[in-house]
């Protein structure tokens, strides 16, 4: 009985139920490992792109630089030495000195307080304000763009809708009949009237995207349409996603002073827009109190300065019109990921 268990088969006689099967003949485990390393190495294509771009693109790697500097002043800033910045002192309107680094307001409040406790405020909300904006342009443009029919019909009358509109009017109109103003308020109303033009993008790459031989792989193996979308196409637009959130953070963070200069945020609350308008609300600018408005405006534009840096470097790597050749020859796999072909030379 047990020689009858352990006997091999002949050859062409199928295997009976209760018979071992050995591991030469059933070896499974290099198509899995296989297989999870080209998922492994499909998720990773987009990261290592993106790091190539940050580390060898001049432009991209100084406003990366710009930008990891307010990033560690908004987190670290708070805990520097500093003054209560909204106290109420005798130093009024004093220019920079060594007591008072970047002078004081016409209340004595202290502006290098001010901007070292303001710098996480203006970060925090304007970054996750982007991540918002980005999100739900990533949904609603991916969904569109692969779905079709019906759904992509009514997703695109949306999004056209709202390009229509004229967003920074439409935001100081709803932050000025919102009842409770504040930071969360400027972050919904920007995040609900500046989602449109990316997702239109997102649209149209997907549509084209669709027709790729690896999303009908998928499809005809029976992958669920939301795995298809988020687990193949939306890697495959990183580097426009990546754009994408780059311009909408500097859009939010000038739209977020906008509206706070205008005296639609909760004023009490210590940030580069509420400077602005505690500067203009005192007539800084006929005081001859540069310093006033200066050091706000220059951390805005600074940033602003910084990330368009690196928008501007990661379209030179995804739009084909501006992609120099002689970057690309140099880094190693990028052009087939981006699918880049070579211009032939006239003869």
């Amino acid at each position: 009985m047990s020689d009858h268990l352990t006997s091999r088969p002949s050859a062409g006689e199928p295997h009976l139920p209760n018979e071992p099967i050995s591991e030469q003949e059933v070896n499974i485990a290099p198509v899995l490992m296989a297989a999870g390393a080209e998922k492994k190495s499909a998720l990773a294509a987009p990261l290592a792109v993106l790091r190539r771009i940050f580390t060898l693109n001049k432009k991209t790697t100084i406003g990366l630089y710009i930008v990891i500097f307010f990033v560690l002043l908004a987190i670290f800033g708070p805990f520097f030495p500093h003054s209560d910045p909204n106290a109420l002192t005798n130093d009024i309107l004093l220019p920079p000195s060594s007591a008072h680094l970047l002078g004081t307001t016409q209340t004595g409040q202290d502006i290098m307080s001010q901007i070292l406790v303001g710098t996480r405020v203006s970060i925090m909300w304007g970054f996750l304000t982007g991540l918002v904006v980005t999100v739900l342009s990533i949904v609603i443009g991916l969904s569109a763009g692969y779905l079709g029919g019906l759904v992509d019909d009514a997703l695109t009358m949306l999004i056209n809708i709202f390009l229509v509109l004229p967003s920074f009017p439409l935001a100081i109109v709803l932050a000025a009949y919102v009842p409770q103003k504040g930071p969360l308020t400027v972050a919904m109303v920007i995040a609900l009237t500046s989602w449109a033009y990316n997702a239109r993008v997102l649209r149209a790459q997907t549509l084209s995207m669709k027709q790729r031989d690896f999303v009908e792989s998928s499809k005809s193996s029976g992958e669920s349409a939301w795995r298809i979308i988020f687990s193949e196409i939306l890697p495959n637009e990183i580097a426009i996603v990546a754009s994408g959130f780059v311009g909408t953070a500097i859009y939010v963070i000038l739209t977020a002073a906008g509206l706070e200069f205008l005296g639609l945020g909760d004023v009490s609350v210590v940030d580069w827009g509420t400077m602005f308008y505690w500067a203009q609300n005192n007539d800084a600018l006929l005081l001859g109190a540069w310093w006033w408005y200066v050091a706000p405006g220059a951390c805005i534009a600074l940033l602003g300065a910084g990330l368009a840096m690196i928008n501007f470097g990661i379209d030179e790597f995804a739009n084909p019109k501006l992609r120099r050749e002689r970057t690309i020859t140099n880094l190693p796999g990028l052009r087939s990921f981006f699918a880049l072909k070579r211009p032939e030379r006239a003869q």
